[in-house]
């Protein structure tokens, strides 16, 4: 039976790295692709030469520039990111909160742009990054409108975070029912400890395409205006995509 071919080893070499593992050895990404050491430095030479991969001055490796130039060209982060990158920085300006736009990629939620905000907050995202749907705001909002396969796929594993990760799949089912009647989904330092997140979905043709979230120290009494403001800047993203915009939530 033939061995994989030289394109199957050097996206080998590319799925290598993860959330965990943004840079990596030339030993460590010959281990992790399953690749014999001269094949692994034949292949990340080229990788290197075109722009895919970049080594670091402690020889290291790191994604390089050119896969994120071509991932932007990609049409969800091309027309989404661009369409919502104002009311991104509006709602900025509105709340001073980290905004997260994410989209579900598979079982995880994809950030797709991030705004840092001027609060202390701990913030574990960065734009590009991919983060369990259950422990975050935004990916709440990604799985409670999830097909029903997805759903089955992430309640059954379900891995603690943090001491508050809903782990129970009953539980988070009941919250994502709660989601799709309210509008919105929240968290509470389920990701990270000392971090609380509100999110609401974003919808084209009725469609939800992405998410729209606030990473906060606390919701608490802030939370209605929190999400009143994520609400009004999840619409416009929606009319600015060209989809109708939804129906505020009774009460919103």
């Amino acid at each position: 039976m033939p061995g994989p071919s030289v394109t199957g080893r050097a996206l080998s070499l590319l799925a290598a790295f993860d959330d965990r593992h943004r840079s990596l050895t030339l030993t460590e990404l010959a281990d992790r692709a399953g690749l014999p050491l001269p094949t692994a430095h034949r292949l990340v030479a080229e990788l290197a030469a075109w722009g895919a991969l970049a080594r670091t001055d402690d020889r290291r490796y790191v994604v390089g520039r050119r896969l994120w130039d071509l991932g932007l060209l990609a049409p969800v982060q091309a027309d989404l990111v661009e369409t919502a990158a104002p009311f991104l920085h509006d709602l900025y300006g509105a709340t001073l909160a980290t905004v997260h736009l994410a989209v579900r990629d598979g079982t995880r939620a994809l950030y797709l742009d991030r705004v840092r905000g001027h609060r202390s907050v701990p913030v574990v995202s960065t734009t590009g990054s991919r983060l369990p749907l259950h422990a975050t705001g935004v990916g709440k909002v990604l799985l409670a409108h999830a097909p029903t396969e997805v759903q089955d796929a992430v309640l059954a594993d379900l891995p603690r975070v943090t001491a508050y990760t809903l782990t129970q799949p009953g539980t988070l089912r009941r919250q994502l029912t709660r989601v799709r009647e309210t509008g919105f989904a929240t968290t509470a330092e389920e990701m990270t400890l000392g971090a609380c997140s509100v999110a609401v979905p974003v919808r084209r043709d009725g469609e939800v395409v992405a998410a729209l979230g606030l990473v906060v120290a606390t919701l608490g009494r802030d939370r209605p205006r929190l999400v009143a403001a994520l609400e009004v800047a999840a619409r416009g993203i929606g009319r600015a995509l060209g989809g109708p915009a939804p129906t505020p939530r009774p009460g919103g």
